[in-house]
């Protein structure tokens, strides 16, 4: 065991640290890459769906709730017109359609969490 003597924020703390083996050290080192293998494997699979669907895409402009979908695959939307009705801090947010067209996919469902710049509905 070591100890140490360490200043945080002009206060002195007296720290005793423990060394740990070289065989607790190699678990810690091998899990660090598994967790970052598995976020990378998925954004792959979400984006094979997108590339399918040519469009103009309607994104989340902040983080927030789906409180509604006002239109369904296969409908006709002007440009301007309310799509999706997204809470952000309290505040009803109307997601509007940027151009005219048929909606081709809708990627969020009603009550979900999305965050910024998530794609929630495509238009062709």
């Amino acid at each position: 065991m070591k100890r140490y003597n360490i200043t945080v924020n002009g206060k002195a703390y007296d720290v005793a640290v423990e060394e740990v083996g070289a065989d607790a050290a190699a678990p810690v080192a091998a899990a660090a890459p598994a967790p970052a293998a598995a976020p990378a494997a998925a954004p792959a699979p979400a984006a094979a769906p997108a590339a399918a669907v040519e469009g103009t895409k309607v994104t989340a402009p902040m983080p927030g709730t789906v409180l509604d979908i006002k239109v369904a695959v296969g409908d006709t939307v002007s440009a301007g017109q309310a799509i999706v009705v997204l809470e952000a801090m309290k505040m009803e947010n109307d997601i509007n359609a940027p151009v005219a067209g048929k909606v081709l996919s809708i990627s969020a469902s009603k009550g979900s969490q999305v965050d910024t710049g998530a794609v929630l509905a495509v238009i062709g």
